[in-house]
């Protein structure tokens, strides 16, 4: 379904008095502060989120997956569903494919379609953690690590594929993650385990086009228990060594163990220029794929720091990052789940944009370090969703996404059009 201008533009009316009064304190702020609100509205506006392929259905737990109605049903609606979201929010620019959940039938009228609304084609996923049905070989031991040749075989000819697509497409990249590793000590032999992951991702590196890049994804823990194979970013960083000046190493906020200092590990990759992008979401416990900042706001906002000032001072030219959210939306509307999730995404980004780096770093020359925490918190705790708004109104986008979300009835046109009991594919 497309949401008109016309829609979009009455309901910001009935918005545009009271968000002009936040947006005017906001900006008076700001201005005290010296900050140029303009030059931070651009980057905001600018900044874009890729959306998974298999986020716009109701997730799951161990016990079951209770869906919402009007899930898409192929990846045609699930561009459509991405198109509203970027309608309304206008910083979901961009999805991101997993294959074999989405592979589409025919590229030409899906890049047409997304087109259509202003989408591109971010990183295609690979899958080697699920056997596909009539796959001659189990993945149950592995894949890129894998003892068994034809087995490695089968994982590298699916990555090739995946590019493949990705190439029709439009794409630029390849995610890498893998579900390979032990559950019993003694099980694998670790360093011929993780010879054979690199020797798999150098053959499929290989094969990559020459402008595309590689992003390695890590992760200490599940489904294998004892031991993955890319079990840190340490790992993911050899790795991508390893393969070349075009593979990277990808972040998935999720994949740390409890308290791990994820913003420490971003300002090491992106001074050693091995920093490719990131999957946002949110945890408890672990990898629990919850709403982006709905647990720990301030690591996120602390995370964008590292990356705002990374980028400002980027000696090893670590090139543009990819962006993408990767969560599980168990109880909430999944459009509704990925809205809360783009807010908080570029709500931290607004915040870090707004520290005063210049000011910290002489704090920091004198070993103050109660005014070091003092400019972090301050910037933090600053509301900058008047800027959101603003950035929404001006690029055609709803001032209170949610909100016009709800009062245009829109999951209930989705149920009327596919169904009460419609399953996402994927997932």
């Amino acid at each position: 379904m497309q949401i008109s201008k016309e829609q979009i533009g009455q309901f910001n009316e009935n918005q545009k008095e009271s968000h002009q009064r936040q947006f005017e304190y906001v900006t008076g702020q700001l201005q005290d502060k010296g900050l140029d609100v303009e030059s931070i509205l651009e980057k905001i506006s600018n900044f874009q989120v890729a959306i998974p392929s298999w986020a716009l259905g109701t997730g799951g737990t161990r016990f079951g997956r209770f869906s919402m109605g009007g899930e898409p049903g192929n990846l045609e609606e699930k561009i459509k569903d991405i198109g509203i979201l970027h309608q309304l929010t206008r910083s979901a620019g961009a999805v991101s494919l997993h294959i074999p959940w989405d592979i589409p039938e025919n590229p030409d009228e899906i890049k047409k379609l997304a087109d259509s609304y202003g989408i591109i084609f971010d990183a295609v996923n690979s899958n080697t953690f699920q056997d596909q049905p009539g796959q001659d070989s189990s993945y149950k031991f592995g894949s890129l690590c894998a003892t068994d040749p034809q087995v490695r075989a089968l994982a590298i000819d699916h990555n090739k594929s995946v590019i493949n697509h990705g190439v029709a497409l439009g794409s630029k990249s390849l995610t890498v993650w893998l579900a390979d590793g032990s559950s019993f000590p003694g099980q694998l032999n670790f360093r011929k385990a993780l010879q054979r992951t690199q020797e798999s991702l150098q053959e499929i590196y290989a094969y990559m086009p020459s402008d595309w890049k590689m992003y390695i994804e890590y992760k200490p823990y599940e489904p294998n228990f004892y031991s993955t194979v890319i079990q840190d970013w340490g790992t993911s960083h050899l790795l991508a060594q390893a393969c070349g000046d075009r593979a990277y190493c990808l972040v998935d906020l999720g994949h740390h163990l409890p308290n791990t200092n994820i913003e420490q590990i971003v300002s090491t990759l992106l001074w050693k220029g091995k920093l490719g992008g990131f999957h946002f979401n949110d945890s408890k416990y672990g990898d629990d794929d919850l709403t982006v900042g709905s647990i720990k706001p301030y690591q996120l906002f602390l995370i964008f720091n590292e990356l705002v000032y990374g980028m400002a001072n980027n000696e090893a030219d670590n090139p543009p990052l990819a962006w993408m959210i990767d969560a599980s939306h168990n109880v909430k509307d999944p459009l509704e789940d990925l809205i809360q999730s783009l807010e908080a995404i570029r709500l931290a980004y607004a915040q870090a944009l707004i520290v005063n780096h210049e000011r910290l770093e002489q704090a920091r020359d004198i070993n103050d370090v109660v005014l070091c925490q003092d400019i972090m918190q301050a910037a933090f705790r600053t509301d900058l969703r008047p800027l959101l708004q603003e950035a929404r109104l001006r690029n055609g986008g709803a001032i209170e996404p949610i909100s016009f979300y709800r009062q245009a009835n829109i999951r209930e046109q989705l149920i009327a059009k596919r169904g009460n009991n419609s399953i996402a594919t994927g997932l």
